[in-house]
């Protein structure tokens, strides 16, 4: 991982637009904007947690099927992606359980994984707006 400075600069990484999120976030108390080799880019935004909110939102986007990070976590089909969870008992509470839903679009794979108390339907929510 290579960080990349800013969007911009992961749009030229790629080599075309990467699709974003249109639905509101929480608020967010910093953003992360790295290349995963060639073809893929990630964008991390670490969100304020103070008040009992989820700590990460994470969107990959590639041209290559993304691996998943959680292979033993039980995928089943989600807002027609795969959706996978774990409890993460490891983390700090504000990112358990983790939730990943990997699907494609136009061309491209993309997993969302949200760390915190995210609900499936509301990661499928920002999964549907991505575009």
């Amino acid at each position: 991982m290579e960080p990349l400075e800013g969007i911009a600069a992961a749009d030229a990484h790629l080599g075309r637009r990467v699709p974003l999120p249109s639905v509101p976030l929480p608020l967010a108390r910093w953003v992360e904007v790295t290349s995963h080799g060639p073809g893929a880019v990630e964008i991390e935004w670490n969100l304020d947690d103070t008040r009992g909110g989820p700590g990460r939102l994470a969107l990959l986007v590639s041209t290559a099927p993304a691996p998943t990070q959680l292979p033993d976590a039980g995928p089943h089909p989600a807002g027609g992606g795969v959706m996978r969870q774990a409890p993460l008992g490891e983390a700090q509470e504000s990112l358990r359980p983790v939730h990943e839903l990997s699907w494609e679009l136009e061309g491209l794979y993309l997993r969302l994984t949200g760390q915190g108390p995210w609900g499936e339907d509301e990661l499928i929510a920002v999964a549907a707006s991505v575009g």
